[in-house]
């Protein structure tokens, strides 16, 4: 039997909350995967801007899960250049909530497909080559 009684205080975790959701599931990835993202920095709001959904052509804010913001290793091969922003990988809370209740995964597993999708265009994967990635998989 269910315990129901553990859902009637329950509540959405915050911003700082989900932070850490999100820092847990990088640190919980493979070291050799981690080295490549060095200086990459995690940064969480409930949702993007209008210029992310502008950039790239998404009409609703609850249409983008994540967003990469910067110059990946593909086109820096791994360097960095004077006055560069370092680059961020942005995870919207309310949209990645919405996913969340509309399918069977844990909050975790997704903020973990999200970041892992994001970490992918800091490699210079677009969106095509990691649905292939994943389809083959």
């Amino acid at each position: 039997m269910n315990d129901v009684s553990r859902w009637s205080c329950a509540k959405a975790p915050d911003l700082d909350t989900f932070r850490d959701i999100a820092h847990a599931a990088f640190d919980a990835l493979p070291q050799e995967f981690r080295v490549q993202c060095d200086g990459i920095v995690i940064a969480i709001d409930d949702f993007p801007s209008d210029a992310m959904l502008e950039s790239v052509g998404a009409r609703d804010a609850f249409d983008l899960l994540g967003l990469f913001e910067g110059v990946g290793l593909a086109q820096t091969g791994g360097g960095s250049f004077t006055g560069q922003h370092p680059n961020r990988i942005w995870l919207f809370r309310r949209p990645i909530l919405d996913y969340w209740a509309g399918y069977e995964e844990s909050l975790g597993a997704i903020v973990t497909h999200v970041l892992i999708h994001e970490i992918g265009h800091h490699f210079g994967l677009s969106d095509e080559d990691m649905e292939a990635i994943e389809a083959g998989a």
